[in-house]
């Protein structure tokens, strides 16, 4: 096998490893720590950290560590947080955020570099145009990534479900479940008894021991950039300096075009955070048990992967508006039906459906709003990318910020009003670039999108 395809693939295993654990936890923080919202809090405060470290810690680690070493001491700092959920408390849980959130940013620029730099390097031997074999490396890497969401969940389903202690959820708790929960910041009145101490400790463990697998991964078979490599590397790595970076991000707010995008840019980041915060707990915990949670999510990260190649490939032919319009009438509708529906277990479908949906509007929201970027901010992209992780990564923040605060279906509301004004924002932003650049395709796609795309999830 050729070496460069062989750290790929490390790389990408390694990932999908370490992405197995976090994912499956992220989706069961809300229903497994839901005292004081605890969890939601956790994940908010994992947000808060990857803006802050975004902004200055990639380039100063992958230049002090390379690489290699930056990818493997980033994935440790994942571990802790699925050790610090062993006994959660706000003084394990809380810093093991920070930590996690810090070395968000620096794994997913290092893997980014180092799939760059593999594919130069081999494109220079063959002789082939070095896009196309990054694309390619990207490709094979999102590929195995992908399916991350997909084995968490049910790792956590399928212990979870061999819990023998499942209480039946009375008719006076299912009228506790949905839009109109009667979860309070102290208590959880949840229908659903907590699977038992020892299923919980077993998951967490097979968590661990996967983002331990991944880290021996890395180090043991990844290879180290090489030495003739390393004038790539520097251009690679010729990064600005935090104050100019930083100053760069806000100077981009001078157009108008960034301004306008700013509420779709958030709305990706508040409608992930409700579906894996409050979707999870008050309508599958709730009505169906904490063991439920991984398969529906499962729907969700099955269904999101699938429409992110769909639509990736056939946004040249529909053009990005039209997409844009299904992902909203998508939501739209899933958000009236939240709030209408009385969540009860013997409409099992049902509880897929939504999560499918989801999956669907999130691929377009995912992959459209990363061209759009690319193609409107094309000259400015590094300033125009670093608004778009800081804005999502704030819609995150607020999402599992308020989560225990208030009721669903006042989050529902909120959804719903900033995804109208989204669109409208939206369509002034269009119309701003059809002005200034009449007979400009508009569904380009940018190529750097499919890396960018999967920072956001952590």
């Amino acid at each position: 096998m050729e070496r460069n395809l062989k750290n790929v693939l490390v790389i990408s295993f390694g990932f999908l490893l370490l992405f197995t654990a976090y994912g499956g936890l992220q989706s069961l923080q809300s229903s497994l720590h839901s005292e004081e919202g605890l969890g939601v809090a956790s994940l908010s405060v994992v947000y808060a950290a990857l803006i802050l470290s975004s902004m200055f810690l990639p380039p100063i680690l992958i230049k002090k560590l390379g690489c290699k070493w930056t990818i493997a001491g980033s994935m440790c700092c994942y571990i802790t947080f699925s050790l610090g959920n062993f006994y959660a408390s706000w003084y394990t849980l809380i810093p093991t955020s920070v930590i996690l959130g810090l070395g968000g940013a620096p794994l997913w620029s290092a893997k980014c570099t180092y799939l760059t730099i593999a594919g130069n390097s081999y494109a220079e031997k063959a002789g082939k145009n070095s896009k196309d074999i990054i694309n390619q490396y990207f490709g094979v890497f999102f590929l195995i990534f992908q399916s991350a969401g997909i084995w968490g969940n049910l790792i956590s389903s399928l212990i979870f479900s061999q819990d023998s202690n499942k209480a039946e959820i009375s008719e006076e708790s299912l009228a506790c479940c949905g839009a109109h929960d009667c979860v309070t910041d102290t208590t959880n009145t949840t229908g659903s008894a907590e699977p038992s101490s020892s299923l919980i400790y077993t998951l967490l463990g097979t968590y661990t021991a996967s983002g331990v697998l991944a880290v021996l991964l890395i180090v043991v078979f990844l290879d180290q950039i090489k030495s003739e490599q390393a004038e790539t590397e520097k251009e690679i790595l010729e990064a600005p300096s935090f104050w100019s970076t930083f100053l760069a991000t806000f100077k981009h707010l001078k157009d108008k075009r960034q301004c306008l995008l700013i509420p779709l840019t958030m709305y990706s980041g508040l409608e992930q955070g409700f579906l894996s915060g409050d979707y999870t707990k008050a309508y599958v915990t709730c009505a169906l048990g904490i063991h439920y949670v991984g398969y529906a999510m499962i729907c969700f990260s099955a269904v999101n992967s699938l429409c992110s190649l769909l639509f990736g490939k056939i946004s040249q032919f529909t053009g990005r508006k039209l997409l844009f319009a299904l992902a909203a009438v998508t939501n739209t509708a899933c958000i009236i039906a939240l709030l209408l529906w009385k969540p009860h277990p013997k409409q099992l479908a049902v509880f897929f459906v939504f999560p499918a949906l989801w999956g669907l509007a999130d691929a377009i929201w995912q992959t459209q709003t990363n061209g759009l970027y690319g193609v409107l901010f094309e000259k400015h992209k590094e300033a125009a990318f670093a608004n778009y992780r800081l804005w999502e990564s704030l819609g995150f923040v607020i999402a599992f910020g308020y989560s225990t605060k208030l009721q669903v279906y006042i989050k529902l509301y909120i959804l719903l009003s900033v995804l109208v004004l989204s669109m409208v924002m939206y369509g002034a932003a269009e119309y701003l670039e059809a002005k200034s650049s009449p007979g400009t395709p508009t569904a380009t796609k940018d190529e750097n999108a499919g890396p960018i795309t999967q920072e956001t999830h952590m």
